[in-house]
């Protein structure tokens, strides 16, 4: 049997960048420095040690997402309990389209997502640390 997906890739990215901030990256490399900031790297350590991340910025996989939000999950990050603004990045800003809404859903806010992902981070030539630990 085959399968019918009947909401694709296209249509979740559609919804989820209506209902999302996308912060870009000029005003982002402004922000990114400040106390009142929290950047969420969503990608996987292999792109990490691959290319780095923003300096400051939070590494949390895409796949424990929900669970370190949660402040009842036993794998809850007190990172994500905090009077802050959240900036969710990926390579491409499609991870953290995705991810940003399902954050606002769970009740996190105010949430935002880097428009272009890190890709467009260094294409504009913000700045590049290696990943920590």
């Amino acid at each position: 049997m085959t399968q019918t997906i009947t909401k694709g890739i296209k249509a979740l990215l559609a919804e989820a960048n209506e209902s999302v901030t996308l912060l870009p990256v000029a005003e982002a490399k402004e922000l990114a420095a400040s106390e009142d900031y929290v950047f969420v790297d969503l990608r996987d350590i292999r792109e990490l040690q691959r290319s780095g991340m923003i300096p400051g910025a939070f590494s949390c996989p895409r796949g424990m997402l929900e669970f370190w939000i949660d402040p009842d999950s036993p794998y809850h990050k007190a990172v994500f309990n905090q009077d802050k603004t959240y900036v969710f990045y990926c390579a491409s800003a499609w991870r953290s389209a995705l991810s940003a809404k399902l954050a606002m859903e769970m009740g996190l806010k105010p949430v935002m997502h880097l428009e272009g992902g890190f890709s467009e981070w260094v294409k504009q030539d913000g700045p590049v640390v290696p990943r920590e630990g």
